[in-house]
């Protein structure tokens, strides 16, 4: 059985509005503590404006026939694992912006005051909004029937996560010392137990 593409039009539509809504208080309230140490050069404006850029990829095939060449049947299983990937990956997006509070940051920054999470979900693993947007951006390729705009926000967030991994830490260890040392070595990166 194939589906029309409409219920996919229908989850990119709800789950971008979703992560605008979900990020946009934690971007207000984060704006409002100073910014204490920058790490932002151009491969991080690079890479922030690819990922933007990538977002809105998959709204433009929503909106328009541009990318509809590359269209292909949407199937009734693939659909519904992109939904679970998406809402796994919303509810992860969000859990991560709650438990990081103004910590939180668009770049490589770090705030006044500053403080190392380890609760929640930082007690599993140490970058759980990246691997909420990995897990995002892979149901929205198993959802978004197109082989542009389905994969095209996961390619941009895989080059964006492996240019900020190194970086990130080393911010951290460098701010945080023996405390992430120790952090470090009870979580893992991305996937509990695992990486």
């Amino acid at each position: 059985m194939i589906l029309h593409a409409w219920p996919a039009k229908a989850a990119v539509l709800v789950a971008s509005a979703a992560m605008v809504l979900i990020r946009a208080p934690h971007g207000q309230r984060s704006r409002t503590v100073r910014v204490a140490a920058s790490h932002r050069g151009r491969l991080e404006l690079a890479l922030l404006t690819l990922a933007s850029i990538a977002f809105v990829v998959p709204l433009v095939w929503v909106t328009t026939p541009l990318l509809a060449f590359a269209d292909y049947p949407l199937h009734p299983r693939l659909f519904a694992l992109g939904l679970l990937g998406l809402a796994l990956g919303l509810w992860l997006f969000h859990r991560s912006h709650a438990d990081l509070g103004t910590n939180w940051s668009i770049t490589l920054e770090l705030r006044e005051q500053h403080t190392l999470v380890t609760d929640g979900i930082y007690r599993r693993i140490r970058h759980p909004m990246y691997a909420a947007l990995l897990l995002y951006s892979a149901g929205q390729a198993f959802a978004l029937p197109n082989w542009l705009a389905g994969p095209s926000y996961g390619v941009a967030l895989l080059l964006l996560v492996a240019c900020r991994l190194g970086p990130e830490e080393r911010m951290m260890r460098e701010r945080f010392g023996a405390a992430y040392d120790a952090y470090r070595g009870r979580t893992k990166r991305l996937i509990p137990g695992l990486f």
